[in-house]
């Protein structure tokens, strides 16, 4: 029972979820089909005259590297600079940042220095206090926004039901990643895409999303997955959360699995020590589900994947299982293999996916063990 109950649910993780997905997809798309045949009622909603003061909100450390073209980037946006606010939060940043802040001239820009590293969650708290928008936007220090990114994202809130709005995050890649997380990230990209109609988008890249500002609600320190808690607080405010995959933005990606690695092993520690929080949210059935299938099964998945192991071995008596066994090892094996030859292989098309899938789980199984241990302030580092 332990073996097979194990088995599905990492099946249904991986490829059961993806497909109820798409069949609720087909569905859902062809209702406002049929809603605009009959009804003639328009299936964009957005309006694209709709114009807030918007306030962009950026928490930096040591950005000396991507500050400056940062701040070119948000003054070609197209968005009216006269409704525009960009602030930039300096978290304790030693190397060239805030020297390269306090040179810079460019309408709507406020700076502010903070004399040290607090963490992103008070640097984010720091800036909205200034922030005299009504719509927050998010984004990182190295991401760079299409030139109507804020205008779509804007158009959204003419419709008072919207509390927050996720864009579309493109990565430039290494040859590796492209291997790995870039074959990762248009699978993930698709189930954004089919939860979004359903009305279900869970949570938001952290480089590009935003947020009517009466949702906001100050960040606890030790915060690690505000991208994720932000847009789930305000769906539990009533709110809608929408995904808009017309919104991009482009950043560089992890050039290696080892640098994704060390974000997931982040990723997973903020997860753990946010579960308590999400399952106090109240959440309507259909975003219940897409959580528990889309988020807190990945989380557990290492656990999983450890049951049916262990438990496989306890039944080797028959044949069956004894495959099966095999070709878990053979997973494994796959993934080693990735791992000692990854030069040798970054060019051969899906040969590191199982080195990427182990490492990413195994990135999740550290986290979890850390989450346990010392909860005091955050920091955060741009991984490579």
């Amino acid at each position: 029972m332990i073996f097979w109950a194990t088995i599905l649910l990492i099946f249904y993780t991986y490829a059961g979820y993806p497909i109820v997905l798409l069949f609720g997809y087909a569905a859902a798309q062809l209702r406002r089909d049929l809603n605009y045949l009959f009804g003639r009622q328009n299936r964009r909603v957005a309006d694209n005259d709709h114009q807030p003061s918007i306030s962009v909100v950026i928490a930096a450390f040591n950005e000396e590297a991507c500050i400056e073209r940062k701040l070119e980037n948000l003054a070609q946006t197209e968005y009216p600079k006269d409704r525009l606010q960009i602030i930039i939060v300096s978290d304790g940043s030693t190397d060239r940042t805030n020297e390269l802040l306090r040179s810079i001239t460019l309408q709507g820009l406020e700076v502010i220095l903070l004399p040290e590293r607090k963490g992103k969650p008070n640097a984010l708290n720091v800036g909205i206090e200034r922030a005299t928008g009504e719509v927050l936007v998010f984004s990182d220090a190295a991401t760079l926004f299409a030139p109507d990114a804020i205008s779509k994202m804007a158009r959204h809130y003419a419709d008072e039901k919207v509390g927050a709005v996720c864009g579309s995050l493109k990565f430039e890649n290494s040859t590796e990643s492209q291997a790995t997380e870039g074959v990762y990230w248009k699978y993930e990209a698709m189930l954004r895409l089919m939860e979004a109609r359903w009305g279900a988008t869970l949570t938001a890249s952290g480089a590009i999303y935003s947020l009517r500002r009466s949702c906001f609600r100050p960040l606890p320190e030790g915060t690690m997955i505000e991208d994720f808690l932000v847009p789930m607080a305000a769906r539990a405010q009533g709110f809608a959360v929408l995904y808009d995959p017309e919104v991009i933005g482009t950043d560089q990606a992890a050039s290696s699995v080892s640098g994704e690695f060390t974000r997931r092993v982040r990723l997973a520690m903020g997860s753990f020590r946010a579960l308590g929080q999400l399952m106090q949210l109240r959440l309507d059935a259909v975003t219940a589900f897409a959580f528990i299938s889309h988020k807190l099964l990945r989380w557990v998945l290492p656990f999983l994947m450890i049951g049916a192991w262990v438990s496989n071995c306890f039944l080797l008596r028959s044949n069956v299982y004894q495959v099966l066994l095999l070709l878990q090892l053979s997973f494994y094996l796959w993934g080693i293999i990735g791992f000692v030859f990854v030069k040798h292989l970054r060019s051969v098309r899906f040969a590191l996916i199982g080195y990427f899938l182990l490492a990413m789980n195994a990135a999740f199984l550290i986290g979890f063990f850390r989450s346990l241990g010392s909860r005091g302030g955050v920091t955060w580092r741009r991984v490579s």
